[in-house]
């Protein structure tokens, strides 16, 4: 650029060389100026350029970056398998109303799905027997008052005699056994009016306690056996959900279990149960144990007989269950990224892993419940870095 530096003008020599150049030939005006404009040129160009950097420096901030992230919070639970088995809606308690006395059974009051409460009829038997019972054990007491009520009159009589010794103490001790018998005599005459009594009252079938009648047993003008079920009756004191578990799932259950009980047909209706009864003994045909689950407060659409789904949790580790995408490491230790909702940035933290699978991670230590933890993008973080949520779940 040495030809485009001008030294100050001297007028005088100017004029001088106004029209010629230092060889004495005339100057070549053209050529200086094209010279002068071509300098000037490339001073406005630079000068552009310059400017230009300037104003891409000023614009070019630099932005934080700020990542999208989805979230999950974090809660206590505890986590396992859940087993899922089908059983049925039974009574808690179901009775077998039969007859104390054979005979014929001339009437039964209720039907299956019929109501009932305590001491109401259910059924009856031909009471002619049991009625002439009745008469002929009355008639045979009558008769052993007689007998006492006469004996009693000799003994008083004859205690009179041997006060005044008109008789020996000997003749006197066969009047007192002769009493005694009589009165053992009437003594059993009552009680076989009472057995008699009792066998004409049997021929009533009254119900014990209330609640719904599940099955009949026998129908009007059957000759029945004593001790035959003539109606099945479900107690009104509780329903069980019952279910036959195999021997792996019921070794493997806890001692106490949470079950959930729900309708199969509306899973919405759901009720809490617990074990009440194992049997401890295997089906011979099945090889399963029968299970009673006593329903807490069971909802009225879960009626005996209703087909229920029992849940139950095994193998449980307690904990904090997160998807096994929010899984990182730190310091080849398991880690998660924390989100703090105050500045909005993440944090990695150190976590103890105590059962995961592909799918979900049960952490032992290092997470509280309410932590926000990353569960997408979690290999692209830096701690500190700005994150933007996407998905706040619990």
């Amino acid at each position: 650029m040495n030809g485009c530096v001008v030294s100050a003008p001297n007028r005088s020599r100017d004029r001088a060389r106004k029209r010629f150049d230092v060889s004495g030939r005339p100057k070549n005006d053209g050529l200086e100026k094209n010279t002068r404009a071509a300098c000037l040129t490339f001073l406005v160009a630079v000068s552009m350029l310059v400017l230009l950097a300037a104003c891409k420096r000023a614009e070019e901030k630099v932005v934080e970056e700020i990542r999208p992230v989805r979230v999950v919070t974090a809660e206590k639970r505890v986590s396992g398998d859940t087993v899922s088995l089908t059983g049925t809606v039974q009574a808690e308690t179901d009775v077998n109303l039969a007859f104390r006395i054979d005979g014929r059974m001339i009437d039964r009051k209720v039907n299956v799905g019929d109501n009932v409460v305590r001491g109401q009829l259910i059924a009856t038997l031909n009471p002619e027997n049991e009625e002439s019972g009745v008469q002929s054990a009355r008639a045979g007491l009558a008769a052993a008052r007689a007998r006492f009520v006469e004996a009693q009159n000799s003994f008083e009589r004859q205690k009179r005699l041997l006060a005044e010794n008109f008789i020996s103490k000997a003749a006197f001790d066969q009047f007192v056994a002769t009493r005694d018998a009589a009165r053992s005599q009437m003594e059993a005459a009552q009680a076989q009016v009472d057995i008699a009594q009792n066998r004409l009252g049997y021929t009533r079938l009254l119900a014990q306690s209330g609640g719904t009648v599940t099955a009949v047993g026998a129908e009007p003008g059957e000759v029945v056996q004593a001790g035959r079920m003539v109606v099945q009756l479900a107690q009104k004191s509780g329903r069980d959900a019952v279910f036959d578990v195999p021997p792996q799932i019921k070794d493997i259950a806890p001692s106490q279990p949470e079950i959930t009980v729900a309708l199969t047909m509306n899973p919405k209706v759901t009720a809490k149960g617990r074990v009440r009864e194992v049997s401890p003994r295997a089906d011979a045909i099945t090889g399963t144990f029968q299970v009673r689950v006593g329903l807490i407060d069971p909802p009225a659409a879960m009626r005996l007989g209703s087909t229920v789904t029992g849940h139950m949790l095994v193998g449980g580790v307690p904990g904090i269950d997160i998807p096994a995408s929010a899984l990182s490491r730190v310091d080849r230790q398991p880690a998660v990224w924390i989100v703090d909702p105050k500045t909005s940035s993440v944090s990695p933290r150190s976590i103890e892993v105590a059962t995961f699978d592909r799918n979900r991670v049960v952490v032992a230590q290092g997470l509280q419940p309410g932590d926000m933890i990353v569960t997408a993008g979690v290999q692209a973080l830096r701690p500190g870095q700005k994150v933007r949520l996407l998905e706040a779940a619990k």
